[in-house]
């Protein structure tokens, strides 16, 4: 489902599994993929981008979900729902610098876990951020809007939210919710790589700057998630 490879200082996590849709499979292998990049004392930084050339990530596995949901498999779908919600911990809290090279699409909790990293780029030239939640009758839990809000101005996810409106690198870059909107595929990495080089920062207060930095939406993760998850309110 991904491969992590090394350039320099620079950890590539590349997604390999076309739509890269979020199962309990994705789940347990991008943990386990996020401990690998920080065990190795030389990674600087982490870009994560997809091997998939329209595809970033497109978000739950509904193939999965919706007949484990139909097979009453609660203590599957939650233990996926906090294998994920772990993920966005560990990225929150991740002692480097997290830079998703966003290459194609990235929809629904794609879109969410591009949130949870520290700096995006896009293309300029294809794919587009989305939230369709509200097209699908599943609400964002209440630690998902905490991390989008850090990423996303409010005007825009408020829109973007309601609407489930397909909005372009270009558009998302004029916001700042992207660092920059490359011109083409090449760009991209040749960008994000770049940018992933020019940090050297200590883990120590790398991980102490984000502690304290996300401390509040690490709360309501850990907290507010929990009654949803547990009630399986995960659609309306």
């Amino acid at each position: 489902m991904m491969t992590l490879t090394t350039h320099d200082t620079v950890a590539v996590l590349t997604l390999t599994n076309g739509e890269n849709r979020h199962n309990p499979q994705f789940a347990k292998q991008l943990k386990q993929t996020l401990v690998e990049v920080v065990a190795d004392q030389y990674h600087k930084a982490l870009v994560i981008t997809s091997s998939d050339e329209k595809c970033w990530s497109l978000g739950i596995d509904t193939e999965w979900l919706v007949p484990a949901m139909k097979a009453k498999k609660a203590d599957e779908i939650r233990t996926f729902m906090y294998d994920m919600d772990d993920v966005f911990k560990t990225l929150l809290l991740f002692p480097m610098p997290v830079i998703a090279a966003i290459n194609g699409h990235a929809f629904g909790n794609g879109a969410i876990l591009a949130c949870a990293c520290d700096f995006r780029f896009m293309r300029g030239d294809r794919g587009f951020f989305c939230f369709p939640e509200v097209d699908l009758s599943i609400p964002f839990l209440p630690g998902m809007i905490a991390f989008v809000k850090k990423a996303i101005p409010y005007y825009r996810f408020n829109e973007m939210k309601l609407t489930g409106r397909r909005v372009t690198g270009t558009e998302l870059a004029t916001d700042h919710v992207i660092e920059k909107a490359s011109a083409d595929h090449h760009s991209l990495f040749t960008d994000a790589m770049a940018f992933a080089a020019t940090f050297d920062k200590k883990r120590a207060i790398f991980a102490e700057h984000k502690k304290r930095l996300h401390k509040e939406i690490v709360q309501i993760i850990d907290e507010e998630n929990k009654p949803f998850i547990e009630n399986l309110a995960l659609m309306v």
